[in-house]
């Protein structure tokens, strides 16, 4: 995420190693790379001079602290600045009316139908009943994409295929969804190509006739200043409240999540990565500067395993540590539990110091894959008593996972080792210590 963006910025600072105080000087050069980083991010030429400009006159002059380098001291006034400009602070949802009506609009390609499923996803987890409304008349396809999202994620969906008016389709969605207890709409529009007029009349016309408590406009993150075109003419339009940054996992470069909400004055609501339906994260612009400079976002990631570890079964598994009875088969409930955090790179990328060092590092999705296979090839009794494993047995696991005696030894060895080090750090994510083993490594 934004890797040649926070690798140019890191450059930038370094005009300043050595300096004992900012002046205009040797601000100069640093200011000028600063600059050139956010428009090879494809933010606006106005908005990049505006930012360096305003970071100019904070910095010039700036007395620097004892055990804070200038250099330090510079990143914290564009941390500040780079929060600022992405909004400064998370923007929640307005879950008001009943039932709370979302229209979800964006052009084709953007991810929006995705995200519309995403939604789904969390209003659910946060204990709302939510109903999709496929209301794109055009695309059947969207509706059957829809469709399969909600039996996957276990909600409700509105689809009248015959329909052919997309303003009737979201107004008996409404008296569906409080005939049937529904108290959030999901309304996913028609995607546009352009921004024509005959389309844009259409999802207007959807606003006036349902009144929504929400308009998200999806953007693909990876297009820079056409998005942000794009979000200013549909602002216009339909002056929606919030935006979603979608393709988060892609090249991005990071215009358009530096660009929007200077643009349309509009927060960034949601950002979104991948086609998994728990890849949907709230926008904290905060966490976004601190991981665009390398910093990381350790809260995010506390967050996100705080969502799956069950703190019952975590002071259960902390009791196993300490009396050195870890055993496989909590070590494969714990992998299991970390893949649901999300994408592995990204979740690293959240470690303090981690970004720069994965940047040409590929790490797969299924890189517990290897350890998975070995564990999942013993029996219920070898993973809850390690010590059984004899060499016949492990001739077995070997064939059953297609690993070779070697690499069983090697896994088990480490697996011993990871045994003892986790008694130290008793906690369920030292099962992370499992990207050293056999397997993991791609």
């Amino acid at each position: 995420m934004f890797s040649s963006l926070s690798e140019k910025l890191e450059s930038a600072f370094k005009h300043l190693k050595g300096q004992s105080r900012i002046n205009e000087l040797n601000v100069a050069n640093t200011l000028k790379d600063i600059r050139k980083a956010l428009l090879d991010a494809d933010v606006n030429f106005k908005i990049a001079k505006e930012f360096t400009d305003t970071i100019k006159e904070k910095a010039i002059g700036e007395k620097v602290i004892n055990a804070i380098s200038p250099g330090q001291l510079m990143v914290k006034i564009v941390q500040d600045e780079l929060t600022a400009l992405m909004g400064a602070e998370a923007t929640p949802l307005s879950l008001t009316g009943n039932p709370t009506i979302i229209l979800v609009a964006g052009l084709q390609g953007s991810g929006k139908t995705t995200f519309s499923g995403k939604l789904a996803h969390y209003l659910k987890a946060q204990k709302k009943s939510p109903l999709l409304v496929a209301a794109d008349i055009y695309r059947p396809a969207a509706m059957d994409q829809l469709t399969v999202l909600a039996e996957q994620i276990g909600v409700d969906i509105f689809v009248e295929r015959e329909n052919k008016s997309a303003v009737s389709i979201a107004e008996n969605a409404i008296v569906y969804a409080k005939q049937n207890n529904k108290n959030v709409i999901i309304i996913d529009t028609a995607g546009r190509l352009a921004v024509d007029e005959e389309m844009m009349n259409e999802v207007t016309n959807i606003k006036t006739a349902i009144q929504p408590q929400e308009i998200l406009f999806v953007v693909d993150s990876m297009t820079g200043q056409d998005a942000v075109n794009t979000a200013k003419a549909f602002n216009d339009r339909l002056d929606f409240t919030g935006v979603v940054l979608t393709k988060l996992d892609g090249d991005t470069r990071g215009g358009a999540a530096l660009s929007i909400k200077y643009t349309v004055n509009k927060p960034i609501k949601f950002m979104s990565s991948g086609e998994k339906m728990d890849t949907l994260d709230i926008f904290y612009p905060e966490r976004m500067a601190q991981r665009i400079l390398g910093m990381g976002d350790i809260t995010s990631l506390v967050e996100k395993a705080q969502a799956q570890f069950d703190e019952d079964a975590a002071k259960k598994l902390e009791k196993k540590i300490r009396k050195n009875q870890f055993d496989f088969e909590d070590f494969l409930t714990q992998i299991q539990q970390i893949k649901k955090m999300g994408n592995l790179k990204d979740l690293m990328g959240m470690i303090p110091g981690m970004g720069k060092g994965l940047k040409d590092v590929d790490i797969k999705d299924d890189a517990f894959k290897g350890v998975e296979a070995i564990i999942q090839s013993m029996s219920i009794i070898e993973r809850r008593n390690p010590d059984l494993l004899s060499p016949s047995r492990k001739e077995r696991i070997a064939k059953g996972s297609g690993k070779n005696i070697a690499e069983i030894n090697a896994f088990i060895k480490q697996f011993e080792q990871m045994k003892q080090m986790m008694k130290t750090m008793s906690g369920p994510m030292g099962a992370a210590m499992a990207s050293k083993m056999p397997g993991m490594r791609k």
